[in-house]
């Protein structure tokens, strides 16, 4: 990871500011940088952090294997 190329090093990050985009910025008009910002960090904290590990909740944890 991290040589020039190699294709799975920023893939999680790039699968993240895809859906970044596709589901705040580009569906919404915002009026003022500080209604952006508020989407944005509401997305982030409340939505992707809290989906993503109730996703990732049946893999089992090295504790209980």
């Amino acid at each position: 990871m991290g040589r020039k190329g190699n294709c799975y090093d920023n893939a999680f990050i790039e699968s993240f500011w895809s859906s970044l985009k596709y589901e705040v910025v580009y569906h919404h008009r915002f009026a003022t940088k500080a209604q952006f910002r508020s989407a944005i960090f509401d997305y982030i904290e409340i939505f992707y952090n809290r989906t993503r590990a109730s996703l990732q909740s049946w893999i089992p944890k090295p504790c209980c294997v």
